[in-house]
This record gives C-alpha cells, structure tokens and sequence, in this order.
C-alpha cells in the first residue's frame, strides 16, 4: 500500500529529530562571536515545527551555566511564535554568557555533547559569510514560485477585491497554495498595517488592509533574491477572503498548518 510522502513526515513530528548540516555557523552577542562551529545540526523538538541551531559545547566561547527551569504546559504544534524555552525533549536549560536560558543540552545519547541555542537570543547569526534570519531554513522545506494565466478572483463579502491571469502561484512545503496577484489587477484600496513579519525563505512582508480594516493581505517589497519573482505582488489570507480559482470557489485550508495559522494570526 503506497504511503503518502506528507504523512511520514508527520509520523515524525512527535520524536526528537536531528540533520547535520556541512556549514560554519555563527552567533553574535554584540560584536563578539560566542558560536563559531563547522560541526552544526539542526535539531527538531517533538512537535517544533522548525528547526533550531545546535552545535558542541567546546564550539561555544561564552560560559555555559544552569538556567531556571523551563516552561511547559503547550500542547499540539509548537509553531515559530512559541518560545525557545518551551521544551518538548529531556534536557537541562543553560545560560550562555549572559544570555539566560539561550541554550538547551539535550538529554540524548546520539547528541550527546550538543547545545540547542534559542535563535532569537543572540544579535545575528551567519551561516558560512552569509547573515540569516527568522530562523534556520529546513532543508526539507521547499518553496516554488510558477507563474499561471489560469483565472484568479479575490472576492470578500461578494465584493472583487482582485482579478487577474497574471498570478503566481507559491506552492510551499506544509502550507497552503498562495496566489500572488500584481497591483494593476488589485481593484481594492490597499491601506498599509504596521505589521511586519519575516520569512527566512522569503524575506520581510508588508501587510496591508482593506474597507474592513484587518489585515487581509501581505506583500514581499524586498523580497530574498531567491523569491524575486514575487517582489511587490499581493497576496492574501485565504482564510479571510473567498478565492476563486479557474472560475471554481477553492475550500477552506485544513490541516495542522491551518491550525497553526489560527493560534499564531489568529484568522
């Protein structure tokens, strides 16, 4: 019987996971180099769904020492708004220099002598000469930029927001299809939010409101040079307009992503 390739991914999701990675990797407090490690890998809690940076200790300058317990108590998908110091492995919480709970020394035989660092503790981060991010990228994550003539409709409370055969279309590893439309096909007023979000894959979003007045849409004005095709399209929240595709109504997003979406934007 054929398996489907998304559901053994998610058989994983509740263990401990890990994948070595061949590059130097660096985090900065200030302008001092703390982890400076060509022996990197990347570590998935259970149920984190990215994944996070750990290295040697002796690759770590800063001085390591005990930290407060950590925090508990979440339950389903640890998504990126959840804090590093929610734990989901056996491990102890560890100071590093005067970074308070920026590491986790994980409770594992097969990483034995590996620090977990929490990404958002540190000032900046490089892997090789190169400054990153949001967060470490999944080498298992993919995003797929096609352009389509195939008819797309935004519509919110039976009006047309947009219109257009120019769309592209982003198929990402987990997540919905999005449909990324140019501003000429927008028939909206678009007013600006001060909400701003980051993807390691794709670069900073923009995001923007209509009559209504939330946050419907979101825009890439400088995006990564990888997603340059996208650089200035809109794109919105299926979850909160009616998307019609060929002329076809598409249905609502399902899935433990669709979930995540929910707690963390709450739409």
């Amino acid at each position: 019987m054929s398996t489907r390739v998304a559901d053994l991914f998610g058989r994983g999701a509740d263990e401990l996971r890990h994948e070595p990675i061949e590059r130097r990797v660096r985090a900065y407090a200030g302008t001092d180099a703390v982890v400076d490690s060509t022996r990197a890998i990347l570590v998935w809690e259970p149920r984190r769904v990215v994944p996070s940076f750990a290295v040697p200790a002796e690759d770590i300058s800063a001085e390591l020492s005990s930290a407060p317990p950590a925090d508990g108590g979440v339950a389903g998908i640890l998504h990126p708004g959840i804090p590093f110091s929610v734990h989901t492995a056996m491990g102890e919480p560890l100071t590093v220099g005067d970074r308070e709970g920026a590491g986790f020394r994980l409770a594992d035989q097969d990483l034995a002598g590996y620090v977990e660092l929490d990404f958002a503790a540190f000032d900046s981060w490089l892997e090789e000469d190169e400054e990153i991010a949001g967060h470490p990228r999944d080498p298992f994550h993919r995003v797929d930029v096609r352009l389509t003539a195939r008819p797309v409709r935004i519509e919110a409370g039976r009006e047309t927001l947009a219109e257009t055969t120019r769309a592209r279309l982003v198929f990402e590893t987990g997540l919905p299809t999005r449909f990324y439309v140019p501003r000429e096909d927008i028939r909206a007023e678009l007013r600006p939010s001060e909400l701003r979000t980051y993807c390691p894959y794709k670069g900073e979003a923009s995001y923007w409101s209509f009559d209504a007045g939330d946050d419907l849409a979101w825009s890439y004005e400088e995006p990564l040079p990888d997603m340059l095709p996208l650089k200035g399209l809109v794109s919105f929240w299926d979850e909160r307009v009616e998307v019609f595709l060929d002329g076809e109504r598409r249905g609502e997003t399902t899935g433990i992503f669709a979930d995540v979406l929910r707690e963390e934007f709450g739409i």
